[in-house]
């Protein structure tokens, strides 16, 4: 197929990666303890962890879960935030044939065990703040075994155990539970360390890791992303990010900010593999939402590489404290998980001289598809130029492929792209062309160069009288008037127009008032793009992940609506 974009690539950037260079992520994460041993691997409240000390207690736990019963092809749930467990849960699980199953922490009781059912999990690893969710399920959704660990477990010496005191009794930070038979981490790691491991190859179409989507549009399915699916991953990340790298002098190692959570496909690859994949170090940041913890712990190193959503670039970029942290050595920022926006890529331009390179992926696609050059010194409002091995088309209703400048649904194919969604044939079968792209769900267009640009969610789109209005541009727009913070638009029924755009709105500078606000707009968007309504809001809800939740928003409001006419029903 043609890819016009392979002429635009920045120089130096291959057409083409190999995904077959390794033969299983257990056999890269292996070569990377070797060659990396005395490097730091990760670092967690001031400690660091060497690629060799990885290795070890990654071998111990593998071990020891081997012990337990636990054969190839079994899958493990993980439950934790950023903490030096999760990476080496990850490679235990590699090493030992386990599939890992990333769990977001903050699940209720019905969402866990949905996604433990789901994926048939024997095993658990979980850290004790978020024991009483599971607790709660009757029983257990069948897990074999269960394993606890506490935040400051890694730490050693005397602050591990007071970092726990602290978080167990003084901030409360975790409830009493009953969990009988579970086994802590410590003591696992101790006892794994005097037993044999069995290294167990893995086939490059083996399932590695099952990633559950978010479950915003329907029930919550796991994407099956193959040994080979992420090796592609890491090693095109690799390869597009090569350009901005070479602009600067090269430092030793490079220090990667993982703020965003592990159990998203964004960091687990494109931080975490991706790092011990270049034998980086990675700076675990567990609760980003604490800014001023965050901008604390960032202090303590040079900052080399920052992958972010634009909700944390923002709230970075409006706290008092982000004047004081000196990212003078920032070579790539990169925006995912949902649309950057102008105002603030401009803004963080300002403040730290590092653009942010938006990019573009998906749970099924392990997850990168698409990025802009991070050589760049502008904002092109796009998501960019496929990366090396990918191609993009966009489709109509019918799967049918349109030519360039024609919006319709984005489809991908390459070699990130997931097996197909667990245990669901019928939904996997869907989710694809008849000749291998997979449909993404999202309405984009791509231009005569290749870039990409996003126009919206299908389910996102707002149709007033017969026109259709992409939340993404009012968003944008309403964010670069001065005193708006956040923005996020939903559409509602109306009666004259089908639908109303309603604008929610967190204000920075507080003596914004609507007036000013609707009077900035009108000079920027048509009539009919225009909010019928505004609202002000404190803050607006977020996935862990901080990507804005219009679905709930939308709902608030639909639950308001209905309010009235539940309240003036007659009685039965």
């Amino acid at each position: 197929m043609d890819r016009p974009w392979l002429a635009h690539y920045p120089e130096g950037v291959p057409a083409e990666i190999d995904p077959d260079a390794y033969g299983s992520l257990t056999q890269l994460l292996q070569r990377s303890f070797e060659r990396h041993a005395d490097r730091a691997a990760f670092a967690f409240m001031g400690r660091r962890t060497s690629y060799a000390q990885w290795q070890r207690d990654s071998a111990a736990f593998a071990a020891w879960l081997q012990q337990q019963g636990l054969r190839p092809g079994e899958r493990i749930a993980l439950m934790m935030p950023n903490v030096p467990q999760y990476p080496i849960a990850v490679a235990a699980a590699l090493r030992a044939g386990l599939v890992v199953v990333n769990v977001n922490p903050l699940y209720t009781p019905r969402e866990l065990e949905h996604q433990l059912r789901d994926s048939g999990a024997s095993a658990i690893l979980l850290l004790e703040n978020f024991a009483g969710t599971l607790q709660q399920i009757g029983d257990r959704a069948g897990l074999r075994l269960v394993v606890v660990t506490g935040i400051g477990d890694m730490l050693g010496g005397v602050k591990g155990p007071l970092v726990n005191f602290v978080v167990r009794h003084v901030k409360r930070l975790v409830r009493k539970y009953s969990l009988p038979g579970h086994v802590r981490f410590l003591q696992a790691l101790r006892q794994g360390r005097s037993l044999p491991l069995r290294e167990v190859p893995a086939a490059p179409t083996d399932t590695a890791v099952l990633q559950y989507t978010g479950g915003t549009t329907g029930v919550s399915k796991g994407a099956a992303l193959s040994h080979r699916n992420l090796i592609a991953n890491v090693l095109q990340s690799s390869a597009w990010n090569q350009p901005a790298l070479r602009k600067h002098p090269q430092p030793g190692q490079l220090n990667v900010v993982c703020a965003l959570p592990l159990y998203h496909i964004f960091a687990f690859t494109v931080v975490m593999l991706l790092a011990a994949y270049e034998g980086n170090m990675t700076i675990l940041i567990p609760n980003p939402r604490d800014l001023k913890g965050t901008i604390a712990e960032l202090s303590r190193y040079r900052v080399h590489v920052f992958p972010a959503v634009n909700t944390l670039f923002n709230a970075l970029l409006h706290h008092p404290g982000f004047s004081s942290l000196d990212l003078s050595g920032l070579l790539v920022s990169l925006g995912g998980g949902m649309a950057v926006q102008e105002a603030v890529a401009r803004q963080w331009l300002q403040r730290t001289g590092c653009p942010i390179s938006e990019g573009y992926g998906l749970s099924e696609t392990s997850p990168s598809v698409c990025c802009n050059p991070t050589d760049t010194d502008h904002f092109s409002g796009t998501i960019g130029m496929p990366l090396p091995s990918t191609e993009m088309v966009v489709v109509d209703d019918a799967g049918r492929q349109l030519p360039a400048g024609q919006v319709g649904e984005i489809a991908v194919r390459g070699p990130q792209v997931m097996q197909g969604y667990w245990q669901r044939p019928q939904e996997t079968a869907r989710a694809f062309t008849e000749d291998g792209f997979f449909k993404t769900g999202d309405l984009g267009v791509i231009d005569a160069q290749g870039y990409v640009r996003i126009v919206d969610r299908k389910k996102d789109m707002i149709l007033v009288s017969g026109f259709n209005v992409y939340p993404n541009e009012v968003e944008d727009v309403a964010v670069s008037c001065p005193g708006v913070m956040e923005a996020a638009a939903v559409g509602v029924p109306d009666a004259d127009s089908g639908e109303a755009v309603l604008l929610f709105v967190v204000r920075s500078d507080p003596n914004l008032d609507e007036a000013r606000l609707r009077a900035f707009l009108a000079e920027r968007l048509t009539g009919y793009k225009r909010p019928r309504r505004i609202e002000f809001r404190d803050e607006l809800p977020k996935t862990p992940v901080g990507k804005v939740l219009r679905r709930a928003l939308r709902d608030q409001v639909l639950q308001r609506q209905q309010a009235p006419l539940q309240q003036g029903a007659p009685q039965a």
